[in-house]
């Protein structure tokens, strides 16, 4: 159990928790939630021990063990697979030890540390961090690389693999989804339900929130606030409080109508794809949860271009890729695209699949390997992305930033625009440079809407913004006239706001006939599709091909084959060896089943030799099995070249 009572907490000059209390029972995953600022963060740190209550006491349960994903990862030169795998503090001691008694030749010392071993599940554990890792996205060939070989996003997934690997009855996550694309969130959705300890999230995802958490922590006014239910339950009830008070039940009517009003103009133009259906629903139920969100601070409108043109963009025939000192790398082969006025897309599609390089070879940004991009005589983009944080003028403030974009508007106009987004009053004045994440995040969006595009391309929009401001950029998005494309991992963002989804996989862009449940049934159907698929593409290459150049693919089938022996006389021998080996290991299981090996103190030396066969018999299975793997691959690899080879 955790508890606090009467807590006051304050950071500098700021209170963020005053006489806060709140009591949170084993087994609960509750999701933490509040404005950028209000504490969430400090709040772990005070479970933590990291930060003392000013005031109050804060109560946990002895004997806990906590799992908490820190925000920073050092590049280490260590192999990622390593790394997770060190999270488990106990069986890296354990692993010492056992060395250590080893090289003193202490077998009866080893014999209890393979049984410690055997306890804490060590032999299963590389099997273990793989997985972890590999659900987030990375691939086989990637886990003996060294941490310092990846990127800062990539990073924080080895760390996010490694806090979900160490044994923990309490896991504290803090934005753990801000660096996954939308398959690995869905993977690590899955993962957190089935978690058994207690778990106490972070985040901005109402979608994420719904799927893991059974309670909502609310963090404002210096209070916590706890609910019982998912996020939308939360909305509901925090709806009906706000209604009890007469002048915000005005301002929830007033939104209602609002609301209302978009929804009736947007479904007389709906098409009938299912996922213009899907966001028919999205958008009835945008009036309910509206009126939860009265009292946000975030308010605004993206207006679009006065002119637009017909198409406002084309890529025709176009590869899509990167030029490198070695070639060229392409991601995207044959890519036609004509973009409609009033088009809402949003692009899903696994990740490194080419999303990014889609948008920014639409913008310009890249150039195109091969093809034409025609842009309309009136075309007018808006593009947001991550790295355009990093751009912002650091040592100014966000007035000045809108005012270079328009020198002519005027004071009150910029205000009264920056004051939409969160910045009112002086701190339309604040220094950039001492801005957060989310304030950064929100004031590149607001240069965006100051330029009123009428092509808005948005990479990830919603990566440190708060709930409130990502619900006030979902009714914006939903209601802007221009045409808008969408990577985002935000379900209730691309429900809301999107009518239609392109899939970016296999070297290809195309149509995605269904909504976001039809994309998670896809993926994971998506190994036996691709199958399907290349075969296909291999018959009608087939039947394209010149008979001369058949008979010399058939001449390099024959000669394939004949590779193909001892590929698979191998393969054959590494699997007999596995069963052999597995056939030993269940034969010391069953001596070790014996509950009198445990008591009778003359078979002591019987008990330490068969845990010690045990240890070295698991060991040699491991090795067994990852040879056998190898061998498959390569069999499979030899045999899918073969297959190409007949087919042409």
């Amino acid at each position: 159990m955790i508890a606090l009572r009467q807590v006051a907490l304050q950071r500098g000059t700021q209170t963020l928790l005053d006489n806060a209390d709140l009591t949170l029972h084993s087994g609960i995953k509750a999701g933490i939630i509040g404005a950028n600022g209000a504490g969430k963060s400090s709040l772990f740190k005070l479970l933590l021990g990291e930060l003392g209550p000013d005031q109050g006491d804060v109560e946990m349960s002895g004997g806990q063990r906590i799992a908490h994903m820190a925000q920073e990862v050092e590049a280490l030169d260590r192999p990622i697979v390593e790394y997770v795998l060190d999270g488990d503090y106990a069986l890296r001691q354990a692993e010492a030890d056992l060395l250590a008694a080893r090289e003193a030749d202490d077998a009866h010392r080893e014999a209890e540390l393979h049984g410690l071993i055997e306890t804490l599940d060590g032999y299963t554990a590389e099997s273990r961090a793989s997985q972890l890792l590999v659900g987030l996205g990375f691939v086989q060939t990637d886990l003996k690389r060294p941490l310092s070989d990846f990127s800062g996003g990539w990073r924080m997934r080895v760390n996010l693999a490694r806090t979900l690997f160490m044994p923990s009855d309490l896991l504290l996550l803090d934005e753990p989804t801000n660096h996954l694309d939308l398959d690995a969130l869905l993977w690590l959705e899955q993962w957190l339900t089935r978690y058994p300890g207690t778990l106490l999230l972070i985040s901005h995802d109402r979608d994420f929130l719904d799927a893991v958490c059974d309670h909502i922590v609310h963090m404002h006014h210096q209070t916590l606030e706890l609910y019982r239910g998912n996020y939308s339950r939360f909305e509901r009830t925090r709806a009906e409080k706000l209604a009890l008070q007469q002048a915000e039940a005005a301002k929830q009517q007033a939104r209602r109508e609002e609301i209302e009003r978009f929804i009736a103009r947007f479904r007389a133009q709906a098409t009938k794809a299912k996922q213009a259906q899907s966001r028919v629903k999205m958008l009835e139920r945008m009036g309910d949860i509206a009126v939860a969100h009265t009292d946000s601070p975030f308010h605004f409108t993206l207006p679009a271009a006065d002119k637009t043109s017909h198409p406002l963009l084309v890529l025709d025939q176009a590869t899509l890729g990167y030029r490198s000192e070695t070639g060229d790398v392409a991601q995207l082969e044959k890519v036609n695209i004509t973009l409609l006025p009033g088009s809402r897309i949003g692009l899903l599609g696994p990740n490194g699949a080419g999303k990014s390089t889609l948008i920014k070879s639409l913008t310009g940004e890249l150039a195109l390997l091969e093809g034409k991009r025609v842009p309309g005589e009136h075309l007018a983009i808006g593009y947001f992305a991550q790295h355009q944080l990093e751009s912002l003028d650091v040592t100014t403030t966000p007035f000045v930033h809108v005012q270079r974009l328009s020198p002519k508007a005027s004071d009150q106009e910029i205000r009264n625009f920056l004051g939409g987004f969160g910045f009112k009053g002086d701190d339309a004045f604040g220094e950039v440079g001492t801005y957060s994440g989310g304030e950064k995040a929100r004031l590149a969006l607001a240069l965006v809407a100051w330029q009123k595009p009428n092509l808005l391309l948005l990479d990830e929009p919603t990566n440190h913004l708060d709930l409130e401001m990502r619900e006030a950029l979902t009714e914006a998005l939903a209601s802007f006239e221009g045409t808008v494309i969408l990577v985002s991992h935000d379900r209730h963002l691309l429900r809301a706001t999107v009518d239609e989804f392109w899939r970016v996989a296999d070297h290809r862009v195309e149509p995605f006939d269904g909504d976001l449940d039809d994309y998670r049934a896809w993926l994971k159907a998506r190994l036996e599709e691709g199958r399907r698929d290349a075969r296909s593409e291999k018959s009608e290459r087939q039947s394209q091909q010149p008979s001369g150049d058949r008979k010399a693919a058939r001449k390099a089938a024959a000669e394939l084959r004949e590779k193909l022996r001892p590929l698979k006389k191998e393969r054959d021998q590494a699997e007999k060896t596995l069963e052999k080996t597995q056939q030993a290991l269940e034969e010391v299981e069953a001596i070790l089943a014996d509950p009198t090996l445990y008591t009778d103190s003359a078979r002591k030396a019987e008990l330490t030799e068969a845990l010690a066969q045990q240890a070295k018999i698991k060991s040699r299975l491991d090795t067994a099995e990852q040879q056998w793997l190898a061998a498959e691959e390569a069999l499979e690899t030899m045999e899918a070249e073969l297959l190409a080879s007949e087919d042409a």
